[in-house]
């Protein structure tokens, strides 16, 4: 017999999440529909679904935060070369002016007509006939003006074009971040419905050590997430105070000094990849769909962010983990 609980998670999960029988199917007059109320497997189950499309976000997130911030730090210093060529341009357009001034105080009224005329370098250029007082130093400064704002206004250009795909980029992080969330809610209400099957915590310790039989870059790596144990699961957290699954193993080999990319899908790509038989200390080791990482510990454990609601923490890779490997990498 299920719990209350147990009952009023199943009845929000029929109601929220969408059952079959209720949302898409339409059953004769007759015929028994199904129990309404799934079992605590059945909820623990799409629990995991959750969890691992949350993972799968969470990764989106990461990502297009890397993409935000470099197209960011590129408009930053596309701002710095236009603030420069500015600069420049007023630089030389002072000496437009003292052109002009001493073709008025030469009495070449019509040259200095033209010089003070004209909006656009280049429509100064067109006019040189005019501009026989000129010394060849002198045109080679005009030269340099026109050249100086035609570089100034694509400066800008990319500028700006840098600017709008970081302002598109930045939208696209947003919404990512609110689906993430609208997931960590929905597990969040499911698992204060079942504290015993599925504890949001493991227990008040917190900061472990590493005792198993990893050496050198690997034991420093182990013994930095060994420390975090306890530390909560934080989507997008690369410390210190919390973690998501690609953030600690990023910030663990750092500490090896050992620069890993910061998504699981990058670090899926570096090293050498091994079978579960080949596993060593200090392994990335992945999940299906690359929705989920850890590092190998030995013994058959490993050391991971699980998800939200949980903490760093040593499992067993027997039975669920096992199901669901997909490959190791050794940095």
């Amino acid at each position: 017999m299920a719990s209350s609980g147990g009952r009023r998670t199943a009845h929000r999960f029929a109601a929220g999440i969408g059952a079959v029988a209720a949302g898409s199917l339409i059953v004769p007059s007759g015929v028994a529909h199904a129990d309404p109320d799934p079992s605590q497997e059945e909820v623990e189950d799409r629990i995991d679904e959750l969890n691992d499309e949350a993972g799968r976000l969470v990764d989106e997130y990461n990502q297009a935060k890397e993409d935000y911030d470099a197209a960011k730090k590129k408009a930053d210093e596309l701002e710095d070369d236009v603030g420069d060529e500015q600069d420049r341009y007023e630089e030389l357009q002072d000496k437009v002016a003292e052109f002009a001034s001493a073709a008025y105080k030469s009495t070449e009224l019509d040259a200095t007509s033209t010089v003070l005329s004209v909006e656009e370098p280049d429509d100064l250029l067109d006019q040189s006939a005019d501009l026989g007082y000129l010394s060849e130093s002198q045109k080679k400064e005009l030269d340099d003006f026109s050249e100086s704002s035609e570089r100034l206004f694509k400066l800008k250009e990319e500028a700006d074009s840098a600017l709008e795909d970081a302002k598109d980029k930045k939208e696209e992080i947003e919404d990512k971040k609110d689906e993430v969330e609208d997931k960590i809610d929905e597990q969040e209400s499911l698992l204060e419905e079942f504290p015993d099957a599925d504890p949001a915590g493991e227990g008040d310790t917190e900061g472990g050590s590493y005792e198993g039989s990893a050496s050198g870059d690997a034991r420093t790596a182990l013994d930095f997430a060994y420390a975090q144990i306890g530390k909560p699961y934080v989507y997008g957290g690369a410390g210190p105070d919390g973690y998501d699954c690609s953030g600690l193993t990023m910030r663990a080999w750092e500490a090896a000094g050992v620069d890993l990319p910061r998504t699981t899908y990058t670090q899926a790509e570096v090293g050498n990849r091994v079978s579960r038989g080949q596993l060593q200390p200090g392994d990335l080791v992945f999940f299906d769909g690359l929705g989920h990482m850890g590092m190998y510990a030995g013994n058959d454990q490993m050391v991971h962010a699980p998800r939200t609601g949980k903490n760093v923490q040593v499992v067993s890779m027997a039975g669920h983990w096992d199901s669901k490997f997909q490959f190791g990498v050794r940095p």
